[in-house]
């Protein structure tokens, strides 16, 4: 009978929950029933111990118990307002317990003036939990409870209610697209070096989390989509937001062509790596701290490159930040080096002689590349000839890189011979399976390790020298105004979850006492 009621009032619960979905409601149920057993033995544990009488007190509580904790899980992540939660709180335990208990003993049991009077408080300390995380985003987060039950909807692959409540916040703006096309002189291969200044994100399946993928196919899987100096307040906000951006691509325009590229000049200070090439009067940067790693590469850095370049009199100065090892943000001592080091890269590209360009380029599409750590655009080579010299460029679609992977695939490149200057990640934030850690995503050669990683990047390696023949460059550029979400976004986010898990952690603390003092009346 039992099982009975809970197929039936679990149904019920399904009408009052906004997805009406009956897997939630089922796991309402088992965890509500979960700690109503705590309860009951708790109090029979306390009866043995202070050998007390036991009683149906402690069954009589836990239903209130188990009541409360559906009034809480109702209104956050079910989507019921805190009316339709008090209409529904009762009706499963209470059948329940109409059930389990013999018909002669309901009224003693139910008018148990202890059992109401604590229960009572903590269906109002649930009702005023509820209540209070709610508006604890306010005034920049409306609710707190509809932006968690977005998320966890778009976990299931349903991002519409998680891109609407981002596209409110998000406002235009004009972002900037650079482009190195090089183009075989016989025109058979075209390959494209993509630097977007908007960002991957905000996280999988939102917005344009997925982009560098969608960017990759749209450039005929022929292009490395790399990192540029951008953060999370330059995502795009929804699936719109990227199908615009990416029509917008096509209507980039060519500022400089060429046949003229230097040889790669690489400057190491301490932690912090640059290594250029001069495309006519345009350098091209990597800037990089591998093996030690960092975050996002901030603005101000990208700016002051910028002007010291212009102050050399170069035309356009594109940055990538390769990022391809984990760290923390960039300290202020390793942000110096790589200013220096990308100041004395640039000082060392205006001496050096330019030669024409040869290059050739291949990928894994044909290849079985797929793993947990690689997303949809797989892996990338392109091989630039210069000046007789063979310098190879490497690319992955994925998010960031395990600290020493790209060092240990470049000594055993330089094994075979090959010189490989780099290996960038496009930052997806593309996740082929829900990885269970902090960071949320497997970063490239935690789950493939660096030997497997070095065998695919080989055989690519191989195909894209195969292909070398002479070329010419051109520099494209695009601008597209389009919703971002910026900044202030992420801050309201962060202080709505700030206040609700201290609101959670006092709540708690109150209930548990309160609870602890129970089991010794």
């Amino acid at each position: 009978m039992v099982i009975g009621v809970l197929a039936l009032s679990q149904l019920i619960d399904t009408r009052f929950t906004r997805k009406k979905e009956y897997s939630k409601s089922l796991h309402a149920s088992l965890f509500g029933n979960m700690l109503w057993i705590a309860v009951i033995l708790m109090g029979l544990l306390a009866s043995v111990v202070l050998a007390k009488e036991t009683s149906l007190f402690f069954v009589t509580y836990g239903m209130f118990l188990f009541a409360s904790f559906r009034i809480g899980i109702f209104t956050t992540t079910l989507g019921a307002s805190i009316k339709k939660a008090w209409a529904i709180c009762m009706v499963q335990p209470l059948a329940m317990f109409l059930i389990m208990i013999p018909s002669d003993m309901w009224y003693s049991t139910l008018t148990n003036p202890l059992a109401i009077g604590f229960g009572a408080i903590f269906l109002i300390i649930a009702s005023v939990w509820s209540v209070l995380t709610d508006r604890a985003g306010r005034p920049g987060m409306e609710s707190t409870h509809k932006t968690i039950q977005a998320y966890l909807a778009s976990q299931g692959n349903d991002f519409t209610e998680a891109e609407a409540i981002i596209e409110q916040r998000s406002f235009k703006t004009k972002v900037s697209t650079s482009q190195i096309r090089l183009s075989a002189s016989d025109g058979n291969m075209k390959f494209r070096m993509v630097l977007p200044e908007i960002h991957p994100g905000p996280y999988h399946p939102v917005g344009g989390s997925n982009i560098p993928y969608l960017m990759y196919k749209n450039l005929e899987s022929s292009a490395m989509i790399m990192h540029s100096i951008s953060d999370h307040s330059l995502n795009l906000p929804s699936k719109n937001e990227v199908e615009n951006y990416l029509k917008n691509l096509d209507s980039s325009i060519v500022k400089e062509e060429g046949l003229m590229c230097t040889e790669p000049v690489t400057v190491q200070i301490n932690k912090a790596r640059v290594t250029g090439l001069l495309f006519g009067n345009n350098p091209l940067l990597f800037l990089s701290l591998s093996p030690h790693g960092m975050e996002d590469i901030p603005n101000y850095m990208k700016k002051e490159i910028e002007q010291y370049a212009k102050n050399r009199n170069y035309v356009r100065t594109l940055i990538v930040d390769c990022h391809n090892a984990m760290g923390e943000e960039i300290s202020k001592e390793d942000g110096e080096d790589m200013l220096k080091a990308a100041k004395s890269c640039l000082d060392s590209l205006i001496t050096k002689d330019s030669y024409p360009i040869e290059f050739g380029y291949a990928n894994s599409d044909s290849m079985d590349v797929w793993t947990e750590d690689l997303a949809m655009g797989g892996l990338g080579v392109v091989c630039l000839k210069i000046n007789g010299k063979k310098f190879f460029l490497g690319w992955a679609d994925a998010n960031n890189m395990e600290n020493g992977v790209r060092e240990k695939i470049v000594e055993n490149f330089a094994k075979q011979g090959r010189q490989l200057l780099e290996i960038c990640t496009s930052d997806t934030h593309y996740a082929p399976v829900k990885a269970r850690n902090r960071n949320g995503y497997y970063q490239l050669g935690l789950i493939t390790g660096a030997d497997k990683l070095t065998k695919w990047f080989l055989q690519i390696a191989y195909e894209a020298e195969s292909k070398v023949s002479s070329a010419k460059f051109e520099i494209l550029e695009n601008e597209a105004d389009v919703k971002v979400m910026g900044q202030g976004i992420y801050e309201d986010y962060s202080k709505a979850l700030d206040k609700s898990l201290k609101l959670t952690k006092g709540f708690m603390i109150g209930s548990v006492t309160l609870f602890i003092i129970t089991l010794f009346l």
